[in-house]
């Protein structure tokens, strides 16, 4: 926390000097609340970075002529803290409008177009419509192939992104073709031990992880840890990520008190580094409650996931996707506690929200069916549990491939329930 409080003291100390020497509505005004509202943004205060972004498109809209690229930047901008927020609707109109500016303003193939590109396909990936990540994220890299030196860094981001939207999608195979490909040109663009190395590592350890190759997923993990250690400060939020990605692979291997141990050494680096309600600490919750649940030491689950309500309700906005989560992991404890009359709620709950936040055909509301369909199998109430397996066939079969095995295990449930008619 303590570089991100020097860099907005300074950032405002630079702010107030140009206060008393430029004339009103200087364009360098809209530079100073840029600065200040990306730190605001990274630290999870995303009211007062919204608040910066658009004091700094208020002054270029008096300023600068319209359709001036930086008109872009500041829609961008404006589009990442929403996203952030996890209001993808308005991030995707931010980014689209940044994205038409920039039509306008800059030459062809521009590569700041490739950046919009990248931003759209973030947008797309968040919401769970795939096809058009992978569509927008392949639009960046061929304007990026057409305006950049073979090997520059940008591909690897770009690689990233690809394998990050065929892993969501279960394609693990060209996911991690896409990441060592990523991994390949980081060798030769940049110097030993750079932070984005770790992005890369990261990112194999997950796809290693999701295969069941939970060696290969660890190293992977740990390798981003060493970079990370010798690239970043003491204590840098990114620490807490790969803390948490090893926690992940030792809740799979069901080395149970490993994995609490890693997620709460993320918890601890993010009780430093960030303020005391961001949205992160609510991930560290959540993961702790997960290990826990898994543990069968419920009362100690709930605890975990009900912390990380708790600090959702006060960082997030209303409806963030973050709350079915916390939502979905409440009912889940209480789905193992046999209390299925307070499991149903929230699982309500969290569908509810998926409702209002992502698109029709989102993966993660088969998973809502599927937990509902499973307190109705419970509660004796087979044709409305069958109902809600259903739809949540009907989501994975629009949303994944046809071998996903989530789509096998929600046939058999139908089939089970089908039986007890």
């Amino acid at each position: 926390m303590g570089d991100y409080s020097k860099a907005l003291s300074s950032y405002e100390q630079s702010l107030e000097i140009r206060k008393i020497a430029l004339p009103q509505n200087h364009p360098d005004f809209a530079q100073s609340y840029n600065s200040i509202g990306m730190v605001y943004n990274n630290i999870g205060e995303y009211s007062k970075a919204l608040s910066s972004y658009k004091r700094a498109l208020e002054i270029r809209t008096i300023a600068l002529p319209s359709n001036h690229p930086d008109f872009a930047q500041s829609y961008n901008n404006i589009g990442a803290v929403y996203d952030d927020m996890g209001e993808y609707s308005k991030a995707l109109s931010s980014y689209e409008r940044a994205l038409e500016i920039q039509k306008i303003a800059l030459p062809p193939n521009h590569h700041f177009l490739a950046t919009s590109y990248n931003n759209i396909g973030r947008v797309y990936d968040n919401m769970g419509d795939y096809s058009k990540a992978l569509s927008s994220y392949e639009q960046s890299l061929e304007i990026r192939k057409i305006v950049l030196p073979p090997n520059h860094p940008d591909f690897a981001q770009s690689y990233n992104n690809i394998g990050l939207v065929y892993s969501n999608m279960g394609e693990d195979s060209k996911a991690l073709s896409s990441y060592e490909r990523a991994l390949e040109i980081q060798k030769i663009a940049l110097s030993p031990n750079h932070p984005d190395f770790a992005t890369s590592y990261n990112n194999i350890g997950g796809v290693y992880s999701n295969m069941g190759d939970y060696s290969k997923a660890l190293s992977s993990h740990e390798r981003a840890l060493e970079i990370q250690k010798i690239a970043c400060p003491l204590n840098h939020p990114d620490f807490a990520q790969s803390y948490n990605n090893i926690g992940a692979v030792y809740t799979r291997m069901g080395e149970y008190s490993k994995a609490l141990s890693s997620y709460k050494r993320a918890l601890e680096i993010g009780t430093i580094a960030l303020p005391s309600n961001h949205p992160s600490l609510a991930t560290s919750y959540n993961n702790i409650g997960g290990v826990y649940y898994n543990m069968h030491d419920y009362s100690k689950a709930l605890s975990s996931y009900e912390r990380a309500l708790e600090i959702q309700k006060i960082a997030c906005p209303p409806n963030h996707p973050g709350f079915a989560t916390s939502y979905n992991n409440i009912g889940a404890v209480y789905t193992c506690m046999g209390d299925y009359s307070k499991a149903l709620p929230s699982y309500q709950q969290s569908l509810e929200i998926r409702k209002i936040v992502l698109p029709p055909n989102h993966p993660d509301f088969a998973q809502s069916y599927n937990n509902i369909g499973f307190a109705y199998k419970n509660m004796g109430e087979y044709s409305k549990a069958i109902s809600f397996y259903e739809k949540a066939l009907d989501i994975l079969h629009k949303s994944l491939p046809r071998t996903h095995p989530h789509i096998a295990v929600c046939r058999r449930n139908i089939e089970i329930v089908k039986h007890k008619l």
